[in-house]
This record gives structure tokens, sequence and C-alpha cells, in this order.
């Protein structure tokens, strides 16, 4: 991969792993790297802040950054270790497990409209 390889495959009896380095390209859009997985009942992505898909803001005020939500019609929910009276979406306890669980599955979009959206 330093070398220049574009690409580097790496296998085991247990695992394989493919790396494509950008080099400069542009970074994918999410329904193309969609695409690429294998059928799968959920996926959960991490990145894409400013897609135009379902998306849960973590929130954590000692950060100091800004909330999302107020500015992205796609959040549908917050975790948080703060109050938000102001939020207009459903806040949740950043240890509500069972509630980040069902706030993701209620809320999750079906992966063809990723990838052909």
């Amino acid at each position: 991969r330093l070398a220049g390889a574009t690409e580097v495959l790496v296998s085991s009896a247990r695992r394989w792993a493919l790396v494509h380095e950008l080099r400069g390209a542009d970074e994918p859009r999410l329904g193309a790297l969609l695409a690429k997985l294998a059928p799968v009942d959920l996926v959960l992505v991490e990145g894409f802040k400013h897609g135009p898909h379902p998306k849960l803001e973590v929130y954590r005020a000692s950060v100091g950054k800004p909330l999302l939500h107020p500015d992205d019609p796609h959040i549908v929910a917050i975790a948080t270790d703060t109050a938000l009276p102001q939020a207009r979406v459903p806040v949740l306890a950043l240890d509500d497990d069972e509630g980040i669980c069902d706030a993701l599955l209620r809320y999750a979009a079906p992966a063809d409209s990723l990838i052909h959206g």
C-alpha cells in the first residue's frame, strides 16, 4: 500500500479485507459503498454527516461543539448526556441502549433507497 498499490487484499483462515486507496479521488458516496456489501439485515453508518439518510446524533456537551440537528432535517433522534428541551426530535440518554436500538430500528431506511436514491 505504501509502495503505491491502489488495492491491498489481506486474508486469513477466518476473514479477509480489501483496502482501496483513493489517492486523491473523491470519497465514494454512501450508496456506492453500500452496494458493495453482501446482503445484511442492518447497516450502521458512522460518518457521512451531510447525507440525506436518517441519522442519530450523538451529542456530548463537554466536547464543546454545537448540535447538528437544528440544521439537519435528517437527524431523527439525539443520544446525549445532557437535557435538550429545545430539541425537535426525540432525546435519548447515552446509556439508554434499548431506547437507542429502538430508535435506530424505527428510523432505519431500506438500503435500496440509499443505493439507488
